[in-house]
Formats: structure tokens, sequence, C-alpha cells
């Protein structure tokens, strides 16, 4: 059984484990369902999908129409203006089956310029707040990429309360010194408004070079079933979060499984062994 804790301040009681849909990108009907049948069989209740990913919100809301009580459905949008996130927001609705979305993010949001556009008159955030007066989302989220997210996101809670936030979490990135005192500064503000936080980036084992990823994340993936294990539980031994799974479902079944079991803590020996031994490298610098 994958624990569960309360999303952040919302009622909700998610499993630490989200599904990050974006294993779906570009999966056919029947591998859709076999994911459904498994993220059943593990109990996991929360969704994470973005207008962006391809198929995925398409391949998620048949599960909506007929199981929509059964999951707290987060998605994205990536316009930073008001007219075009409200627009690209019923079309995730209509993809999704659904009448509401629990968590609509700003996706990406790290770019300077970007987050003065979706910040201000006219911008995302407008749209958000509108949209929750109307009962379409309930509530609101940001989310990044890169060495620069952490801050970034801190940067948003100081412009609008937040809900979620979302970032790449995982030992290699901690171990750089900046971005690391950057996470901990912003873990301990949601820890003090209760922002629930989201990692991503668990298995990652570094940036593709030249040769072919037969996984369909856009990094390397780590794949074995003691660094899948080591990694997940590394990432759950913070009481304070909760992990994405990574995008691809080929890798789902050995991580739920492994986060289903009694967890452990890796030592920072332990972390650095995998290193070693699998070549890992940050996929930030």
């Amino acid at each position: 059984m994958i624990d569960k804790m309360q999303f952040g301040r919302t009622e909700h009681m998610s499993t630490r484990v989200i599904f990050g849909a974006a294993a779906l990108w570009d999966v056919s009907e029947k591998e859709a369902e076999e994911t459904y049948n498994l993220l059943k069989q593990y109990e996991i209740n929360h969704i994470d999908v973005a207008q962006s990913y391809g198929k995925a919100e398409m391949r998620v809301g048949p599960w909506m129409k007929r199981d929509r009580d059964s999951f707290f459905l987060a998605t994205k949008t990536e316009k930073r203006t008001k007219k075009e996130a409200l627009e690209e927001l019923y079309q995730s609705l209509e993809k999704l089956k659904t009448d509401h979305i629990d968590l609509w993010q700003f996706h990406c949001l790290i770019e300077e310029n970007e987050w003065e556009i979706a910040m201000n008159e006219g911008g995302v955030l407008e749209a958000a707040i509108e949209a929750k007066k109307k009962g379409l989302i309930k509530y609101i989220g940001v989310t990044g990429h890169g060495i620069d997210a952490p801050r970034m996101h801190y940067k948003s809670l100081m412009k609008y309360d937040f809900d979620s936030v979302l970032f790449p979490y995982n030992f290699i990135m901690m171990q750089n010194h900046n971005y690391s005192e950057d996470v901990n500064k912003l873990i301990s503000l949601c820890k003090e408004r209760k922002v629930a936080i989201q990692t991503i980036k668990s298995l990652a084992k570094g940036p593709v070079k030249e040769e072919i990823n037969p996984y369909t994340t856009w990094y390397k993936p780590l794949t074995s079933e003691a660094s899948i294990a080591k990694s997940v539980n590394w990432v759950l031994k913070n009481p304070n979060v909760f992990l994405n799974s990574t995008g691809d479902i080929s890798l789902l079944p050995i991580l739920l499984k492994k986060a289903s079991e009694p967890l452990f803590t890796p030592s920072d020996e332990d972390m650095k062994a995998l290193v070693s031994s699998q070549g890992i490298e940050p996929l930030f610098t």
C-alpha cells in the first residue's frame, strides 16, 4: 500500500506517488486502459496531466467519464495571457470529460519575461482566479523545470498564495549547493503556508546525448529495480513531498511496486554509490 497524506491545504488525501500522465503522451487506448488498471491496483488517486502532453488528456478523459470521483485531477497550461489560458482550460475540460479541474497549474513558469506577463494584468493568473470563482477549477499551482524553478516558485508565492508547486528533486541535483539552498528555502515557505510540494525527475539518470533512448522520457531514466528503489525511497524519505511518477508506462509498475513496499532511508553513501555505478548526471546545471 502506498501511503497517503493531505495535499497541501486541500482536504484531499493524495497518494504520495502521483501519476505523471506525461507517460500517456503517445500510447494506444489499450495501453491507457492497462495503465488505468495498474493505478487502480495500487489505489493511486491523483493524476497530473497537461494540455501539452500529446494525447494524454484524451487518454485520461474516459477514466474521468466513468470514475471521476476516484481521482484528484490536475492539469496545466503553458499559456501566459488570460484569454489564451481560458480558451485552453475549456479545451482541457472537454478532453478530460469533466466539468471541473481540481488543480490547474501554470506550467514551466520560470522565465522572467513570461512570469511578468502571467502574473500581471491580463495574465493567466487572472484567468485562474476567474475560473475558480466559476467553479471550473478548485486550486491553483505553479510548475517548473530547470535550475531556476525553486527560486521562481518562491517569487510566485510572494505574488500569490498558490496551492501547490512542482520542481525537480533528486539526489544528484541536491548536491548543487545553490539549488539545494533554493529548494530548502522553498520547502520551508511551503510548510509554513501548507502549500503542496510535488517533485519530478526522481528516476532521471542524465541527459540523452547521441545514444538512442528506448524510453518515452526526454532524458535517460534509471531502469533496474535496485536503482529505482533507492531513488524512490530517497525522495519519499522527505515527509513533506509527493513524488510524480516518471514519463514512461513501462517503468511505472516497478516504481509503484517499490513505493508500495516498506520504505527505507538510503544513506548518502548508498546514493553516491548509485551515482557512480549508474553514471548519473544532473539534468539541469
